[in-house]
């Protein structure tokens, strides 16, 4: 086997990889291609890829500082994943080794990654503790959805792409901080935030939806990203004091409403196992549950 540095022209077959392995995210080949080219700003992110003996990348891991946390689990392992095909045959350690010694170099050695569950097993043999579920839903936007809400009185729906970045920005800013998470979201900037979402070439602006208050700030948001017939919804959330509303059902109906009307055909979307509002969101819109996996932390030996 080689592992090695990924490559911007790994990007078609690594989009191929994950959707084999991950069939429920959604992240096409041109914003994979830019993490590639140009990562994260101050994330010192390093990308690698299996290869097979007959040349196909059938692995990959990203490894990078988490800048948005000031949580002692800055080191992050991302999307370590091997194709069913050749498992059990050394890819995930190998990628796994390649990630740590990353790590290691920028002086990380509390680490954060995510595992499917059959996946524990190799984690937990490797020092990894599981720590917190995360569940993955998926919707078929050829059902019809439920009827979206009136907005309540002096509320306004708007697409994304008629606001500013900053306006946006300071809302996803405020709501993250109380989302249930093992690494809290404290440390998140705008120049990061821009790069991450705004920047990213699968956020459809179109298909996003905000919630504008009577005094005409963002009140709630639903972020939609899309590759070709399937989106992701990257962000949903409501200001607290503005919550109570219905705002966050009412953004995201509307999301998914433009996104079945201009093709899309399969919804997908993540939420952490104790966050109870959101669950119920979804389940009301009609989606059903995927896939699950854990996130997993461990601290490196001196």
């Amino acid at each position: 086997m080689t592992i090695r540095p990924a490559h911007p022209d790994d990007a078609p077959a690594l989009v191929a990889l994950r959707r084999t392995v991950f069939p429920y995210l959604v992240r096409g080949e041109a914003a994979t291609r830019r993490t590639l080219i140009s990562p994260p700003p101050g994330s010192s992110m390093a990308s690698f890829v299996a290869v097979s003996p007959a040349g196909e990348v059938v692995g990959f891991a990203a490894a990078f500082r988490n800048t948005g946390t000031t949580s002692r689990y800055a080191g992050q392992i991302s999307l370590l994943h091997v194709h069913p095909a050749v498992r059990g045959r050394g890819y995930g350690s190998a990628l796994l080794a390649a990630s740590i010694s990353h790590l290691r170099s920028l002086g990380l050695r509390h680490l954060r990654g995510y595992v499917l569950p059959s996946s524990l097993p190799f984690a937990t043999a490797r020092g990894f503790t599981a720590s917190r579920e995360v569940r993955y839903s998926g919707l078929d936007l050829a059902a019809a959805l439920p009827p979206a809400p009136a907005p309540p009185p002096g509320y306004t729906l708007a697409p994304v792409s008629s606001i500013t970045d900053r306006a946006l920005f300071a809302v996803e800013a405020a709501a993250v901080a109380d989302e249930p998470s093992d690494v809290a979201p404290d440390a998140l900037t705008f120049e990061n935030w821009r790069y991450d979402v705004w920047e990213d070439p699968g956020l459809d602006k179109d298909a996003s939806f905000v919630v504008l208050s009577p005094d005409g700030d963002v009140a709630s948001l639903s972020l939609l990203q899309r590759d070709g017939d399937r989106c992701w919804s990257d962000m949903t959330a409501t200001l607290a004091a503005h919550r109570g509303r219905g705002l966050a059902r009412l953004a995201k109906t509307a999301a998914l409403t433009h996104a079945a009307a201009t093709g899309v055909t399969n919804a997908y979307t993540s939420n952490d196992a104790a966050n109870a509002p959101m669950l119920a969101i979804n389940t009301h819109l009609g989606y059903q549950p995927t896939a699950s996996t854990w996130s997993t932390l461990t601290t490196l030996p001196t």
